[in-house]
């Protein structure tokens, strides 16, 4: 089968995630045949730099036939058991082991789930639960922030303050409240604000949030370290210490979602320990198996896992493939690849800086406003050179910007206006050289594209 086979089977048959599937129907997809390294292959045989780890995921990179041999073994020996009915299987047990060897402190249990979008809908179980265990069954509302992204689930979109999809599929589940996101180039720099002015501006707003609603009904607090799809939102550095005093001043849970930053993204194993957080509850997915198959939990800290324990009796909720023994040994062999590699220091001491260094220098460049960059997370804000303030939505900046990347062998995916990476934690230098001249050869494309009178006339008339 060629390009087009695929394409026309793809558009009769197969319903996309996040797709407008008139549009993609129109277009047709880009088929993906294999991959190795940080690169993927078409099948029109393009190689391109896959510059978002699939979905913030591939932590170790595409064919690692370590984790391959781990789920053939794991599959010969037991493909599939239940953790229902009193039952449990080595890999399972032996992943929730080594996952609190490498939490937190505080952190001694695990529930498995098969996605982040489930991880998000067994906290807001738990959290009430709990609270409910604790006699203070009326502190049922929770806090995130606006356009958060905690999963695609009813609960996990409801959890969520992405507006769009708030106005897909309502009604909503019942108290959740969102709050500011501390997204200072947004929201703060207009105002002419310091950033650490800003973040803790953030930070009071959570505090006026819980007062708003009652301390007494005000349950949890839910945030990623950074905010990933949202549009890799990285806090001033003011916001992370003033809400743990917020917290701590009216006993709120605090859950840190480690779906994306989760397993080196930031140059720690978890975005917790590099702000120094003690999350009662961590959500995880994505790079706990690279991606290599669905699997997700939830890190429970002690004061919640052991109230479940001694006064819950049985808790009513999990899933089908709740630890499946395959996704576990999987898991369980990433892990063990991540550290034998030293990839998580890596990240911190040397891919991390020079990445910072790198992308920084795109910050000269007339079409962006800002390049940030934590670890290997990064974003570029375009902006419009003749005023730096943000085109007019209906150009699609961010979306020609994307198009153009794919066009010239780089994945960055837009959100609005901002570009992100997230490559695979073992690119090398030489690869994130790589990287950096495609987006700026992207950017140069962009900007040609956006400023051509022609294709301005053209977008003119169309609107």
């Amino acid at each position: 089968m060629q390009t087009h086979d695929y394409q026309v089977l793809d558009s009769a048959h197969y319903l996309h995630p996040f797709t407008d599937f008139k549009s993609l129907g129109e277009e047709g997809s880009r088929i993906i045949e294999r991959a190795e390294g940080v690169y993927i292959h078409d099948s029109d045989g393009n190689r391109i730099l896959d510059g978002m780890a699939g979905l913030w995921c591939v932590n170790l990179g595409y064919g690692r036939d370590e984790l391959v041999a781990a789920a053939t073994e794991q599959m010969h020996q037991l493909p599939y058991y239940n953790s229902f009915f009193k039952t449990a299987h080595p890999p399972v047990v032996r992943l929730a082991e080594q996952l609190v060897k490498l939490a937190p402190a505080h952190i001694n249990r695990v529930f498995f789930t098969g996605s982040g979008s489930e991880a998000n809908d067994t906290v807001l179980r738990m959290v009430r639960r709990y609270w409910a265990l604790k006699g203070r069954p009326d502190k049922q509302w929770v806090i995130s922030r606006e356009n958060a992204y905690h999963g695609s689930t009813v609960a996990g979109v409801s959890l969520g303050g992405m507006a769009p999809m708030h106005a897909q599929g309502g009604p909503l589940v019942p108290k959740i409240a969102h709050v500011r996101q501390p997204w200072w180039f947004m929201e703060g720099r207009p105002e002419g604000q310091d950033p650490d002015a800003f973040g803790r501006e953030c930070a009071a707003a959570l505090e006026a949030k819980i007062l708003e609603l009652g301390e007494e009904n005000v349950a949890a607090f839910i945030a990623e370290p950074v905010q990933g799809a949202g549009g890799a939102i990285i806090p001033p550095e003011s916001y992370w210490p003033a809400v743990k005093d917020v917290l701590e001043k009216y006993d709120i849970l605090l859950v840190v979602d480690e779906v994306i930053c989760g397993f080196g993204r930031l140059g720690e194993w978890f975005g917790s320990v590099h702000y120094d957080l003690e999350p009662d509850l961590m959500p995880i997915a994505k790079g706990l198996s690279s991606g290599y198959l669905p699997i997700g939990g939830v890190l429970v800290g002690d004061r919640v896992a052991e109230t479940l324990i001694e006064e819950g009796g049985e808790f009513f909720h999990g899933f089908t493939y709740s630890g499946h023994p395959v996704c576990a040994a999987v898991a369980l062999k990433n892990l063990e690849l991540l550290q034998a590699e030293g990839v998580v220091a890596r990240v911190r001491d040397d891919l991390g800086p020079y990445l910072a260094s790198r992308w920084k220098a795109l910050e000269v460049h007339p079409l962006v406003g800002e390049a940030r960059s934590l670890g290997l997370i990064g974003a570029l804000e375009l902006v419009d050179p003749a005023s730096g303030e943000r085109f007019d939505a209906s150009l699609g900046a961010g979306a020609l910007c994307r198009d153009l990347c794919f066009a010239g062998g780089l994945v960055m995916r837009s959100v609005g206006d901002t570009m992100i990476i997230s490559p695979p934690l073992v690119i090398t230098r030489d690869e994130i050289d790589e990287l950096i001249a495609k987006a700026r050869r992207a950017l140069d494309d962009t900007l040609a594209r956006l400023t051509d009178p022609i294709i301005l006339q053209q977008q003119e008339s169309l609107s």
